[in-house]
């Protein structure tokens, strides 16, 4: 709808409205989502949903198919079944659409070693066709406390610098949609603490929607305002980190965690493959 360009106050609530209209969209939509390698079944039929602005766990243990949905969420996988929508665009017909206002974070995934801090970060800042690049490097070794080793080669840091790297590298096109995967790993607990409180205000001044996987239960239940809980492939629970503790009883997500992922007797999983 144009609108006169002296009507500011019918400009500014048609800015609203388009707000509004954008925060009804979910940052992530999955139907039905299989993936197959082969005979082995790495994601089984899971439908989840990722509020915008919120921040959601996706929980399990060691493969139970964490990494290859954030691989299909990241357009790297095409999965065997189902629908996946990011930001509104449906990723397996145009994800070229959205992969400019997405990024991920893994300590695990290394950036080339031999580079320095600062030329990974322009070579990342330029495939993300980021303005203004040196200020937002400078911003962000500021924001992050990796200005003393800008200069450094990658491949010489210890294991918490590099988790900072990679974070930078992950923020430099300030995205909508943050896949994190054990952001505060090999960090201490100062630190760790420090990068969770930047976490949080990120989401908060950009209303950015993050999807995080990690070990780490008293992160998830401070960031968190929803848990995924996958198996064997499948989601076999879903709810706020309360409702989940409720529901099984215990003081901790971490023995939640156990008794799901141990299957202990007694624990009722009926709501094995419900929607997130």
């Amino acid at each position: 709808m144009d609108l006169p360009l002296d009507d500011p106050v019918g400009a500014g609530r048609a800015v609203e409205r388009e707000a509004a209209a954008a925060s009804l969209v979910p940052a992530v939509a999955v139907a039905g989502l299989v993936k197959r390698f082969g005979a082995t079944v790495a994601v089984d039929g899971i439908s989840f949903r990722i509020e915008a602005g919120s921040t959601t766990a996706l929980l399990g243990g060691n493969g139970a198919g964490k990494t290859t949905t954030i691989s299909i969420l990241l357009g790297l996988l095409v999965p065997t079944e189902g629908s996946v929508t990011v930001l509104g665009v449906d990723m397996l017909r145009y994800r070229h659409r959205v992969l400019g206002r997405i990024n991920f974070s893994s300590p695990y995934v290394d950036l080339p070693r031999r580079l320095t801090v600062k030329e990974n970060l322009q070579v990342y800042g330029r495939l993300y066709g980021v303005r203004d690049l040196r200020r937002r490097i400078a911003e962000l070794a500021n924001e992050l406390d990796i200005e003393q080793f800008l200069d450094r080669a990658t491949g010489s840091l210890s294991a918490g610098q590099r988790t900072r790297v990679v974070l930078a590298k992950a923020l430099l096109n300030q995205p909508q949609l943050l896949l994190l995967d054990e952001p505060t790993a090999s960090l201490d607990p100062d630190t760790g603490d420090w990068v969770r409180t930047y976490l949080e205000r990120y989401r908060s001044e950009t209303g950015a929607s993050i999807l995080l996987a990690s070990h780490n239960m008293a992160e998830v239940e401070r960031m968190c305002d929803r848990v995924l809980m996958m198996r064997t492939g499948r989601i076999v629970d879903a709810g706020t980190p309360q409702e989940l503790l409720t529901r099984y009883g215990r003081g901790t997500l971490e023995e939640v965690f156990l008794d799901i992922a141990r299957e202990r007797p007694g624990v009722d999983l009926a709501g094995s493959g419900r929607s997130g």
